[in-house]
This record gives structure tokens, C-alpha cells and sequence, in this order.
């Protein structure tokens, strides 16, 4: 290699090394997955719709449609991996949360007996009496 050639790869290799998107692709296994299988989809994809004419193929093969909708999705993965780093998940425990809620409000609705047993744990349970009537019927 001549001078210029190894300076130019130095600094092509120093500027991606200082990259922030380069060392994320370097660092992040999920990343690079979301890469690859977009990229797969994209190609089987390709590989369908090819042969029978492209507008044909998108609009009226499920598969093909069904790989392109996988690929885009990954490429948003990736994406948002690659520019906020690590995907947040979203709240699985919020949602479990909030269908125990659901699941406790319906359950009072529907079962009287669970409304009792809820009364009687807020407000203590009821007394209970027989009334007798020191008054005959006869009235004597």
C-alpha cells in the first residue's frame, strides 16, 4: 500500500471507530439481529415477488405481504435501537395490573357474594338479629 492509501484507511477506520452508530452495531447483539432478519424478509420478499411482477405480487400474495410487514417491523426495531439505544418494553406489568382491576370490578358486578364478603372486610361484618314481637296477634 502506498502512504496515502494507509493514511486514508486510518482515518476511514479512526472516523468509524469514533462513530456512535458503528459502535452500537459493533456492541448491540439485538440490533444486529433486527438487521439480519429484516434484511431476510426483504429478500424473501424480493425472491417471490419477483417472478410474478411486483405490483402483483404485493397486492395480492399473503406471504409476500406478510415478509414485507416483518421486515419493515424489524427495521423499526432497529431503528429505534439505533438511535435511543436499548428498546424500552412496554408495561407488561401495568397492563396485568390493570386487567387484575377489571377482573375484581366485574367480579363484584356479577357476584353478590363477593360484594358481601368486600363490605364486610371494609366496614366489618353485619349484625345480624331475629325480631320477635312482644304483641300477640289476638291482641290480648
Amino acid at each position: 500500500m502506498s502512504k496515502t492509501t494507509a493514511t486514508r484507511a486510518t482515518d476511514i477506520y479512526e472516523t468509524a471507530r469514533e462513530n456512535p452508530y458503528v459502535q452500537r452495531l459493533v456492541e448491540d447483539d439485538d440490533l444486529r439481529d433486527s438487521l439480519r432478519d429484516a434484511f431476510e424478509a426483504a429478500k424473501g420478499a424480493y425472491d417471490r415477488a419477483s417472478g410474478k411482477g411486483t405490483v402483483k405480487a404485493v397486492a395480492g400474495d399473503k406471504k409476500v405481504q406478510k415478509e414485507l410487514r416483518t421486515a419493515s417491523e424489524n427495521l423499526r426495531d432497529a431503528s429505534e435501537r439505533l438511535r435511543g439505544g436499548k428498546k424500552k418494553k412496554k408495561g407488561k406489568l401495568g397492563r396485568l395490573i390493570l386487567l387484575a382491576v377489571v377482573g375484581a370490578v366485574v367480579a363484584l358486578v356479577v357476584s353478590e357474594d363477593a360484594r358481601k364478603a368486600v363490605l364486610d372486610t371494609l366496614f366489618g361484618a353485619e349484625e345480624e338479629f331475629e325480631y320477635t314481637s312482644t304483641t300477640s296477634i289476638n291482641g290480648s
